[in-house]
């Protein structure tokens, strides 16, 4: 009787740790608040309403919303101010309202004073997808057919408009409650503030029609184990839906999939399960029929729009970019990350390898076509370990890793973190993969073995070709130049380089021809995390990268993610403080670093000078990561130095920043699953 029940018992509980766990009916209403420089952001998310409003101060007036559903917005851009504006915002509230034909929209409504002592004349209001809003921030036109035109009743502006293949469309509204509306007719519209010299008071109320997607309930979202940070945790529930993680807002309010795997990498001890496996069962629905990992998707009106040029059709169905190839190589590593190293992964294996995907195909089914991608990809160096059988960019494309700016491989082809660190770690992956039994194997039954192989050459072979050495009296001069070029004093980068002899580091990339390019980077993070290098390969790079800027990579305010200070003029010029992918601190980059120095930690067959230099990293990082927590969900900043030390910068609101960064970026909430070390761990 007792051996019955037991088995009962232990059956019942397998049976439920297989079985998929209940949703949540209802995710808690969430409004929180981010202030940036001179933007102030305020997120709102109940039920089918999802909204990120953005008030810009300063001389360049702006309102703008963008909503995750159908990665649409609205916005009002403003002239040019010869004096600061300053916007306060009061309240945020959902909108629930019909178009002309009945039909719902969705959106906030919100008030809030304008302070200004001069008329402020609308420059003009955009409508539809979030890619046109950007283009128009970065002053190209709209497309023909998307524009909307203002329409006045009272002291209120109204522009709304259909979609272009008339589904439900897009609306904002400005209602000037205490202040004037003048102009129309053929003159531009105009604000002037109460005669008694009070701020303009405003209600501003945005819309959109697309379809709504379903925001997870916290107790779905966030495991026992994530943090407490409560600017992470709400960054993360705003950005995190049952049918895909979004990538930043406002700029990337839809399926980014990088994004999304190195975000569920880091995050895993902070997840539910089901939420990290609704975020995989996202990548895989998107896989190109050869196995690729969709890098982005073109939804909504921005898909009608893409069809309507491409003539593909009238329809709106997702058209999914694969021109990156860092994320095919991405997908194997963090599938068994969950599925072999996490012990809810282990025990939910089987049934999530079974889940059906949208297209009727396993989970299952759809890792082994990336992984045969994979492989197809490794088998050329493999063979005859020289730099023309890396992987390269694909032809005609100037990106393709997540340093996805023109500039950001420094015009370099062949990523250093693609095929020194991530591909050895994808076929590593594969084959523990296989070897555990969870994906069929090929035709000859012996791919784990094949993988395990291309394995060992990739991670031999392919690291060397990336190095750079330096003689250090040419560093020194290099180091001194730069520091000038910068207005920065050089004494602490200086002192930091050897005395004699030279110094070395990784290569940010190669060029077509195999050459490196000196450009100092951050990418030894991903070695950290998805590799075991030896003592004398994490004792370089520890040197390399935790030397003082510009030396290293190291400031006041954060580690910046390159540093061309080895890599000439020219580079330097394209890769500095105003660039999105130059010497600029990414939130996530720092994270990623930080993981990866406590997984290294992690490991007992290390000398113990390497290990102290591995927890001496870890305490300068955490240092400035703690200095710079009041910007830890931004996608990144830049910096100034002003009277010996550095001070942050948000990215975008300077004059020469090559774009402006999303105040809340899905792999920066990834602080959730990284504790702070404590004295004891040290």
């Amino acid at each position: 009787m007792f051996v019955r029940r037991f088995f009962s018992v232990a059956l019942a509980g397998l049976l439920a740790a297989m079985a998929p766990s209940p949703r949540p009916a209802v995710a808690e209403p969430l409004q929180f608040r981010i202030s940036e420089g001179d933007v102030e952001n305020a997120f709102y998310q109940d039920g089918p309403v999802a909204a990120h409003l953005l008030l810009s101060s300063g001389l360049k007036p702006r309102v703008l919303a963008a909503f995750p559903a159908g990665n649409s917005g609205v916005g009002i851009w403003f002239e040019p101010v010869a004096t600061p504006v300053q916007w306060h915002l009061q309240s945020v509230q959902p909108l629930e309202a019909k178009d002309a034909q009945g039909r719902a929209l969705h959106g906030i409504e919100a008030e809030a004073t304008l302070a200004t002592s001069s008329p402020l004349r609308i420059r003009d209001a955009v409508l539809g997808s979030v890619r046109v809003l950007r283009d128009y921030q970065l002053d190209h036109p709209y497309p023909p057919g998307t524009a909307a035109h203002a329409r006045r009743e009272g002291n209120t502006l109204t522009w709304s408009r259909t979609r272009l293949d008339g589904a439900p469309g897009y609306e904002i509204a400005l209602s000037v409650e205490d202040g004037s509306l003048a102009g129309g007719n053929g003159k531009p519209w105009t604000l002037t503030r109460p005669t008694d010299g009070k701020p303009l008071r405003l209600r501003l109320r945005a819309l959109t029609g697309e379809k709504p997607l379903t925001p997870f309930a916290a107790d779905a979202l966030f495991s026992s184990n994530a943090g407490s940070d409560e600017r992470g945790r709400n960054a993360l529930r705003f950005l995190s839906y049952e049918e895909k993680f979004l990538a930043g807002s406002w700029r990337f309010d839809t399926y980014f999939g990088r994004d999304t795997l190195m975000s569920l990498r880091l995050l895993l001890p902070a997840l539910q399960p089901l939420a990290v496996e609704d975020g995989l069962a996202a990548v895989l629905n998107r896989l190109s029929p050869d196995g690729q990992v969709a890098h982005e998707e073109d939804i909504g009106e921005f898909a009608v729009l893409r069809h309507r040029k491409e003539g593909t059709g009238a329809g709106d169905a997702p058209i999914y970019d694969y021109k990156m190839i860092d994320s095919d190589v991405m997908l194997a590593p963090v599938a068994a990350a969950y599925l072999l190293d996490s012990s809810d992964g282990r025990a939910r294996a089987k049934a999530f390898l079974a889940r059906k995907l949208d297209s009727g195909e396993t989970a299952g089914a759809a890792l082994a076509r990336n992984f045969a991608l994979v492989l197809a990809h490794a088998r050329p160096f493999a063979r005859d370990p020289s730099a023309t059988n890396l992987v390269a960019l694909k032809p005609g494309e100037k990106v393709g890793e997540w340093r996805d700016s023109e500039i950001g491989l420094a015009g370099g082809r062949i990523p250093y973190d693609v095929n020194a660190i991530l591909m050895p770690a994808a076929l590593e992956a594969i084959a523990r993969l296989r070897k555990a039994g969870l994906t069929p194997p090929d035709s000859t039954g012996n791919e784990a073995a094949s993988a395990d192989k291309l394995a060992a050459v990739w991670s031999r072979r392919a690291p060397p070709l990336f190095l750079v050495k330096l003689p250090v009296a040419v560093a020194r001069a290099d180091v001194a130049g730069y520091a000038r070029a910068q207005g920065i004093d050089p004494a602490a980068a200086l002192a930091s380089l050897p005395a004699s002899g030279e110094i070395t580091f990784n290569a940010l990339s190669l060029d077509a021809q195999g050459k490196p390019i000196p450009v100092l980077n951050s990418d030894d993070g991903f070695a950290l995390l998805f590799g075991r290098p030896d003592a004398a390969q994490l004792d370089a790079a520890l040197a390399a990268i935790f030397r003082p800027f510009p030396a290293g990579l190291m400031t006041g305010v954060g580690m910046v993610v390159a540093d061309a200070v080895y890599a000439g003029a020219d580079l330097q010029k394209i890769l500095g403080r105003n660039a999105y992918h130059g010497a600029v601190v990414w939130s996530w980059q720092q994270a990623l670093m930080t993981a990866g120095l406590a997984r290294q930690l992690e490991r007992s067959d290390l000398p113990e000078p390497t290990r102290a230099a591995l927890k001496k990293a870890q305490m300068e990082l955490w240092r400035v990561i703690r200095a710079t927590k009041k910007m830890s969900t931004s996608e990144l900043w830049s910096w100034t130095y002003v009277d010996g030390r550095y001070v942050m910068s948000p990215f975008g609101q300077r004059k020469n920043d090559a774009d402006e960064s999303n105040a809340a970026q899905l792999w920066s909430t990834v602080y959730l699953a990284i504790p702070e070390p404590t004295d004891e761990m040290h």
